[in-house]
């Protein structure tokens, strides 16, 4: 299933080969408004596996970046609890863009241009591998997710709803 085209270098994927990351390069055809629920369609993997970054701020409008299935909402409300913050709510696009360094539909977790917090789906680590974006809209790495922890120092939390 993995592609042998490669995909030019991102800041995502210069991070993780300097890492000595395994991961393979998957890119696709990008649709507007498509989401995880499109690429996890065009690739042939499970929507569950698929992880999507969000890029969210707290009542202070201090960022962070949450990792959510593909096929799951983040309820802000148990976040915000699981975080000891008042409220949490999505950016708007061209703040998460200015936060991570990429658009909104291309946003990787991995070489953000801002240092943010991680938040990840307790779930998500149980999973073997999982599809996440590699800096670049249209375009999805696959690795282990222990990855996230290791790298990004995300913290384990239970804030999914399903779609």
């Amino acid at each position: 299933m993995a592609k042998t085209a490669r995909v030019s270098e991102t800041p995502a994927t210069a991070l993780l080969r300097q890492h000595k990351v395994e991961f393979t390069e998957h890119p696709y055809e990008y649709l507007e408004h498509g989401g995880a629920q499109h690429s996890a369609s065009v690739l042939g993997v499970d929507p569950f596996c698929v992880v999507k970054t969000l890029v969210m701020q707290d009542e202070k409008a201090r960022p962070l970046i949450v990792l959510m299935h593909g096929n799951r909402t983040v309820s802000t409300k148990n976040l915000a609890r699981q975080i000891g913050v008042k409220s949490v709510e999505p950016c708007k696009p061209e703040i998460a863009n200015r936060h991570s360094g990429y658009l909104v539909g291309g946003t990787s977790p991995f070489g953000t241009r801002r240092q943010m917090p991680v938040y990840v789906e307790r779930s998500i680590l149980e999973l073997p591998r999982i599809w996440i974006n590699g800096g670049r809209r249209g375009y999805l790495v696959s690795l282990a997710p222990e990855v996230c922890t290791r790298l990004l120092g995300a913290t384990p939390v239970d804030c999914a709803l399903e779609d």
